[in-house]
């Protein structure tokens, strides 16, 4: 008998969390899907319905996008067919495999990457920066540092789009994953030349930001 997923999410988490190690039950997780001991996780044949709508009508030509935690691929193949040069990464090697074998034909480029320790050459390079249900799936540690590596990605002039699960009182903060972020936690996300352009409420309850990172020519020439 297959296992509902999310149940077994749970599990995994919980384990991984209290071994220390709260980004290892993601790929565990994944694998069981492969395997068919679960139904696959986080599975959709298009992009998440929040993205999808901001993105309406997009030209990604020239540009770059990265997915941040972009599991199976749909969101990182919808950035792709809309113009972007697109990377997606995910720290769980099942779930990059996976993404290519779903989606290897829409043009972007999914790679293994752990966002605590992303590459170097990654730093403010993306026009375009997708984060969904990432970091809403950490603890905190280290989901501060998770969500300032998130911020760093966005080139000057570039955008973060986040969407994550908003608390509204009927989970604790400390119940999760998924753990429900509260409105302060999504307006700390804009610092370091990062403003805040708009922050939803949507329904889930879902958060959905938009930010954008100051041109460089802003920081030498405020007029």
């Amino acid at each position: 008998m297959t296992q509902d997923w999310q149940q077994r999410a749970d599990e995994l988490a919980a384990e991984s969390i209290g071994a220390g190690r709260p980004t290892a039950w993601f790929d565990r997780l994944y694998a069981a899907g492969v395997a068919g001991e679960v139904g696959m996780p986080w599975s959709r044949d298009g992009a998440h319905p929040a993205l999808e709508e901001w993105a309406n009508g997009l030209d990604g030509a020239g540009r770059r996008a990265v997915v941040v935690g972009s599991g199976l691929g749909a969101d990182a193949a919808h950035l792709a067919r809309l113009g972007f040069a697109t990377t997606g990464f995910d720290v769980a090697p099942t779930a990059v495999d996976e993404a290519r074998r779903r989606h290897g034909g829409s043009g972007a480029d999914f790679v293994v990457a752990d966002l605590l320790a992303l590459p170097a050459e990654w730093r403010e390079a993306f026009d375009l920066v997708v984060e969904v249900f990432t970091l809403q799936a950490l603890p905190d540690p280290p989901r501060s540092e998770a969500a300032a590596a998130v911020t760093d990605l966005v080139a000057p002039g570039g955008t973060l789009l986040a969407v994550q699960f908003r608390a509204d009182g009927t989970v604790a903060p400390d119940d999760g994953p998924p753990f429900p972020l509260d409105r302060a936690f999504m307006t700390g996300l804009a610092h370091g030349g990062l403003d805040l352009v708009r922050l939803e409420e949507l329904e889930g309850p879902l958060w959905r930001a938009e930010y954008r990172r100051l041109p460089a020519h802003s920081v030498d020439d405020p007029a």
